[in-house]
């Protein structure tokens, strides 16, 4: 009779994530993500292979599940400008949670472990293109609505949006002063109109 699974694999996989989110790859061991999961080690090897795996799972679950997610409601729900805002509110939301403050599992993962790692650099890099590719978006439609002037270049300014985004989440993780960040985003958001 073939071995049974008796945990929740998504939920598993979740709350590696969070473990892996809020401490790193290296930092997170996996007596810490036994701990997280309630899911014995053979098990999680046996079901997600090694720490490194099980990783890559996760990061490509907040892929998925949060960033992906995220830009796709914005970018139907919203107007360009609160859209654009938005992604920088979600972030800056974290710091008024206790112990909210983890920044993007895939901008921490790009900081440790993308320079030595070309396949968490490759994930990180496609995640960075998309958030980009949206704010060009966003950016392009609000001239065509009248909400962004005409005359601004739509493509400078959704890699400044990146790097703006970029810079602000890892504020986040080592200076979480609100009113900071704000300045960061409103700084953005100015060159806008």
């Amino acid at each position: 009779m073939p071995w049974e699974k008796r945990f929740d694999i998504d939920q598993t996989l979740n709350r590696a994530m969070e473990a892996f989110w809020a401490r790193g790859f290296e930092a997170t061991s996996m007596q810490d993500l036994v701990d997280v999961t309630g899911v014995n080690r053979a098990s999680l090897y046996a079901t997600y292979g090694d720490k490194r795996d099980l990783f890559l799972a996760a990061l490509r679950r907040y892929d998925s599940e949060v960033r992906r997610r995220l830009l796709d409601e914005l970018g139907a729900r919203e107007t360009p400008p609160r859209a654009v805002a938005a992604v920088f509110d979600k972030f800056i939301r974290q710091v008024t949670q206790p112990d909210g403050n983890w920044g993007c599992f895939l901008i921490n993962s790009a900081l440790e472990l993308a320079p030595h790692d070309p396949e968490i650099a490759a994930m990180v890099n496609s995640a960075q293109d998309d958030i980009e590719a949206f704010f060009l978006a966003m950016i392009r439609k609000g001239q065509q609505s009248g909400d962004f002037p005409e005359q601004l270049d739509a493509t400078y300014l959704a890699r400044q949006g990146l790097v703006t985004v970029l810079g602000l989440v890892v504020m986040i993780r080592s200076r979480p002063e609100e009113a900071y960040l704000h300045a960061i985003r409103d700084g953005f958001l100015s060159r806008l109109t």
